[in-house]
């Protein structure tokens, strides 16, 4: 079963979630969509990874939305037996002084090129486990803070142990956000000074060592939003795994050490664990950053925000890009494949868009891809949109900062606009079920769609998934995204619209910073170092006097709109995408 996949070293990338398909909902939102496109990137070029995750087996939450727009979260199940091989190997992981034990499911990702990778999703559900533990690996992001902590235990340690197990040969440790740092821990145990070599008060952990076999990628640009844990439940949890008297033990004689060296469980004395991790509180992220030699960001401006967070560590840039055969609109798929072959490889190629593909050839794919939203809206909503005016869509995780109503600060003047020149906004998206405040402005988007009822058609998605997204990202007309700045690391949404011709309109923030070219690639809302307060109108304005008017064609250009489609496609598919990004870590993170 696992022959295929151990006979060659190969890069562990670990995530806590990973979006591997729509049927299993082991994903909340972009840290696992990006972890997926990573994923299927590396069989695409043949980079020889192992991905590791956990089974999430209870799923995220399936979306309702009642009849006053108020999210109503249910149950999603899957059964892993469904789409992936129980693996025999089990390990144990120390938790509050007793052995949890883990094993894994084997799902092999078989891409639309012929690459195969493997993925282990690992499960505590054993019956060699007590009740509460087996269900340690059950549910995504739930629980309280002990449970998250222990989840990350399972991750970062046992998921070292279990490729260890199963015979993988590991040559570098990449950590797709600080969720799995803890398996520096496991590594610091495994390498060591030898006990003989060590002089009295020395440590014996080859921190060098396991820096070069780390990397680390961080997605978060707000200190709110990295992992922290209490010392108290750090020593509740893993015991004598971070122990607070190694320190003292280490300073004497040389028997004393060298049978503390002999203790299997013990990972690292207390105070260099704070050392490595932070004094007050262990920072899953500042763990990862002392144990990484190659560190990175998800974007150019994302790069420089880390750095200031976090002075004194080197941070690259690594912007993040979307995997072209998954993200592309069949309809856009067959455009391709006759103007452009070779371009689910190569998709550089596609900066000869414009110039091979036809313009007439570019907006009948389109106009395929946007029937097919039409469709899946009228499915889904029973609301039946206009195929001859424009849809502005907008789908992402609802939360505070991404601003989704900004749309709609000012209703007089959007009415104005609209009666000007028709519209209509289709958006989509997921409250985390303990964000009362996306759920708030999921209830006032709701609102803000009755108020507007004739005079411009706004509906709301239920249930955004992987699905829903690639239809959206390809049947809309322009693509809108309003964060604050500067709380948007990256964002991929409009990378994926880019690969259909969707034009963004957005804030200059994350990749759009690098991927706007103003009237070529789409628009900016504002500018870089713009306040805040002032995007409403720049947005309004924009749309009005910019955005409508070339896709009406009341401009001076002929062809205009479809221009801009070509450089979307040229210009941004051709470069923020998942080869292009995997390529980059290829040889410059993995060549250690």
């Amino acid at each position: 079963m696992l022959d295929e996949f151990i006979h060659e070293p190969r890069v562990a990338y670990f995530s806590m979630e990973i979006a591997l398909r729509n049927e299993i909902p082991t994903y909340s939102g972009g840290l696992g969509v990006l972890a997926g496109d990573t994923l299927r990137a590396a069989a695409d070029v043949s980079l020889p990874l192992v991905a590791v995750s956990l089974v999430s087996r209870a799923g995220y939450f399936r979306q309702e939305i009642d009849i006053q727009g108020r999210q109503v979260e249910h149950p999603s199940p899957w059964d892993p037996a469904r789409f992936a091989q129980p693996l025999d190997a089990k390990i144990a992981v120390p938790i509050e002084g007793r052995a949890v034990w883990m094993s894994a499911w084997l799902y092999v990702h078989e891409g639309q090129l012929g690459g195969r990778q493997p993925v282990l999703l690992l499960d505590t559900d054993l019956d060699e486990n007590r009740h509460d533990d087996r269900e340690l690996t059950h549910y995504l992001y739930g629980g309280d803070e002990t449970y998250r902590f222990k989840q990350e235990v399972v991750l970062g340690i046992g998921g070292v142990r279990l490729l260890q197990a199963l015979g993988f040969r590991i040559r570098q440790y990449h950590m797709n956000e600080g969720h799995s740092a803890l398996l520096g821990l496991e590594l610091l145990r495994r390498y060591r000074y030898p006990a003989e070599d060590l002089r009295p008060g020395e440590l014996p952990y080859d921190i060098p060592r396991v820096r070069e076999l780390c990397n680390f990628t961080t997605h978060t640009p707000v200190e709110a939003g990295h992992d922290r844990f209490s010392y108290a439940l750090v020593q509740r949890v893993l015991g004598n795994v971070v122990d607070v008297e190694m320190t003292k033990r280490l300073a004497v004689a040389a028997d004393v050490k060298r049978s503390r060296l002999t203790t299997d469980e013990s990972f690292v004395d207390l105070a260099t664990f704070k050392h490595l991790a932070g004094e007050d509180s262990l920072n899953m992220t500042r763990l990862a950053l002392n144990l990484s030699e190659y560190v990175n960001g998800v974007a150019k401006r994302h790069a420089e925000t880390s750095k200031t967070m976090f002075p004194g560590y080197q941070v690259h840039a690594v912007t993040n890009g979307v995997h072209p055969f998954t993200w592309t609109s069949d309809a856009f798929r067959r455009l391709y494949d006759r103007y452009v072959p070779s371009w689910c490889h190569e998709p550089e190629l596609l900066t000869r868009a414009e110039c091979c593909i036809p313009d007439a050839a570019i907006w009948e794919a389109h106009l395929q891809a946007k029937q097919a939203l039409i469709d899946r809206v009228r499915a889904l909503t029973s609301v039946n949109l206009h195929p001859k005016v424009p849809i502005l869509g907008f789908a992402r995780r609802m939360t505070a900062y991404k601003r989704p109503d900004l749309l709609f600060a000012d209703m007089e003047r959007l009415k104005a606009i609209a009666q000007q020149r028709s519209f209509q906004v289709v958006l989509a998206g997921k409250a985390h079920p303990r964000d009362d405040g996306g759920k708030r402005l999921i209830e006032q988007l709701h609102a803000y769609a009755r108020a507007l009822e004739g005079v411009v058609p706004v509906v709301y998605l239920p249930d955004y998934d992987m699905d829903n997204a690639r239809s959206l990202v390809g049947g809309a007309d322009i693509w809108l995204n309003t964060p604050l700045r500067p709380l948007e690391a990256s964002g991929t949404s409009g990378m994926k619209a880019a690969f259909n011709g969707v034009p963004s309109l957005s804030v200059l923030d994350g990749w759009w910073m690098e991927g706007c070219i103003e009237g070529v690639t789409g628009w900016a809302i504002g500018n870089a170092a713009g306040a805040n307060d002032g995007d409403a109108r720049a947005l309004y304005d924009k749309l009005e006097q910019v955005v409508l008017p070339l896709y009406y064609g009341y401009t001076n250009e002929p062809g205009g709109w479809i221009k801009v489609m070509k450089g979307a496609i040229s210009k941004n598919a051709s470069y923020f995408n998942s080869h292009r990004m995997m390529r980059r870590y290829a040889t410059e993170a993995y060549t250690r």
